[in-house]
């Protein structure tokens, strides 16, 4: 993976100011508001441009549950790679959908996990789902479970 200029060679570094990534000014939310995003409609096909992928890969890994909200540079290269490959970006969002719901059907006697600090935690659910052969009505399936399990919190 590249290194981009201040930042260390296992993804960390110093997170890019809030305003150069999202104008709205993004903070940390309470998960059930960021859940509604999963009931956006997917975009199809890949928009051809690299940035407008980009911008919806990490608006879908902002809108999270799980996640901390928070875009990262780290982040933007990873979406960038993803564009690079030629993933689907229906792919990437279902494989979203896939981890969030994993991780909030659990257990309850299990410990609380962590909040997910980045984009490239995803990375294995994404090669995960390219290689599945499910019908789509079973993501959008889970994306009505989880809005109902959160919402019944």
């Amino acid at each position: 993976m590249a290194e981009l200029a201040g930042q260390s060679a296992h993804g960390g570094g110093a997170a890019e100011p809030l305003t150069a990534l999202l104008s709205h000014g993004a903070h940390r939310r309470a998960i059930a508001p960021r859940a509604a995003g999963l009931k956006e409609k997917l975009v199809e096909p890949n928009p051809a441009n690299q940035d407008e992928y980009i911008r919806h890969v990490l608006d879908v890994y902002r809108k999270t549950p799980g996640t901390t909200g928070i875009v990262r540079r780290a982040d933007r290269l990873v979406a960038a790679q993803l564009h690079q490959r030629g993933v689907p970006l229906a792919a990437v969002e279902n494989a979203l959908v896939l981890a969030a719901a994993r991780r909030l059907i659990r257990p309850a006697d299990f410990a609380p996990l962590g909040t997910i600090r980045s984009l490239a935690y995803f990375l294995p659910v994404i090669d995960e789902v390219l290689g599945l052969r499910v019908n789509p009505d079973y993501f959008r399936y889970l994306r009505q479970k989880i809005e109902r399990f959160i919402h019944t919190r």
